[in-house]
């Protein structure tokens, strides 16, 4: 537990949690067994619920009672993961914050190795998992996200990424500076630092309910990961608009010297409509995706929240 041992280093467990109020009570516990064991350490627990259906603020305001070192925030209304943690890592104060999952799939009882890692000198350590116990369909949305994140944001081919993971305050603190809505944690350690590496640790099946990602999710997610933080959407859509007009141009001259060389040829009313089809649908999609970033900046521009605390719980001690 916390002592006044200043000379310490901190850490801060951020937990964003939905539908975890039969979880959290364990993951809180398994924290406080293996901080015991590594006494150069202090940490504190930070527990945000994010708008759950369940009672999942009701587990929380028991573990802020039993412990003093945890603080509990609860969200107005869902905001999303990257929201939730964004808001647990403002009210984070440790040298190094460390986020995990309310559902115990994350063992925090290795959170040591991604600790040894950032004391060999990293600014990030991610979580890998030798076997995954999560669906298919979450392993196939982990896979396009995967994809998407090298693809539009730069990331290694070689570095695994996951919920699980250590970050040292300073890229934490120019993480914070971003305030804008449609945050993204991954494309936000990105931008601050290229020195993340990977260490291998269980990944647990999952004992009760089910993932809080639907279809819906997990595609907004991959949306908002290459809007947010990438403008190589924007340059795809002119690449393939410059491949459209020259194939239309070149299709024209074709068009031509077959007219001249084939005096009888007809023009194909089925070809000229797929053309029409196929360019008019190219458009309406650079159109709406050129939308979706004006979209975006007017959302930042009106100053959207990025997530909105109705209450923060510390022990006992309620604050509005």
């Amino acid at each position: 537990m916390e002592n006044g041992n200043n000379s310490k280093e901190k850490i801060s467990f951020v937990i964003p949690c939905y539908r975890s109020e039969a979880t959290i009570a364990g993951v809180v516990s398994e924290i406080i067994e293996t901080m015991n064991t590594m006494p150069k350490y202090t940490f504190e627990i930070i527990l945000v619920n994010d708008s759950s259906p369940d009672d999942t603020i009701g587990s929380i305001r028991s573990l802020c009672t039993q412990y003093p070192f945890i603080t509990g925030i609860d969200l107005a209304k869902n905001f999303g993961q990257h929201a939730a943690l964004m808001a647990g890592m403002r009210a984070a104060d440790g040298d190094i914050v460390v986020c995990l999952d309310d559902d115990g799939q994350t063992p925090a009882n290795e959170v040591g190795k991604l600790l040894e890692k950032l004391e060999e000198g990293y600014d990030v350590c991610y979580a890998s998992y030798g076997k995954k116990q999560h669906s298919g369909f979450r392993n196939f949305g982990s896979k396009v996200n995967e994809l998407m994140t090298r693809i539009m944001l730069g990331k290694p081919k070689e570095l695994y990424i996951s919920s699980y993971f250590a970050v040292k305050r300073f890229i934490v603190d120019d993480m914070l500076r971003y305030e804008q809505p449609y945050s993204y944690v991954i494309g936000l350690v990105l931008r601050a630092t290229k020195n993340i590496t990977n260490v291998e640790v269980n990944h647990r099946a999952r004992e009760v309910g089910s993932s809080g990602y639907t279809l819906r999710k997990l595609f907004a997610l991959w949306f908002n990961g290459f809007t947010a933080f990438s403008i190589k959407p924007l340059r795809i859509a002119t690449f393939i608009g410059c491949v459209c007009a020259c194939s239309g141009f070149l299709y024209g001259i074709y068009t031509i010297i077959k007219k001249l060389v084939l005096v009888d040829v007809q023009a194909g009313f089925s070809a000229l409509m797929s053309v029409l089809v196929f360019i008019g649908g190219m458009i309406m999609l650079m159109l709406g995706m050129i939308g979706e970033y004006v979209g975006r900046m007017y959302l930042c521009m009106n100053n959207s929240p990025q997530y909105v605390i109705r209450e923060v719980i510390r022990g006992n001690h309620p604050e509005e």
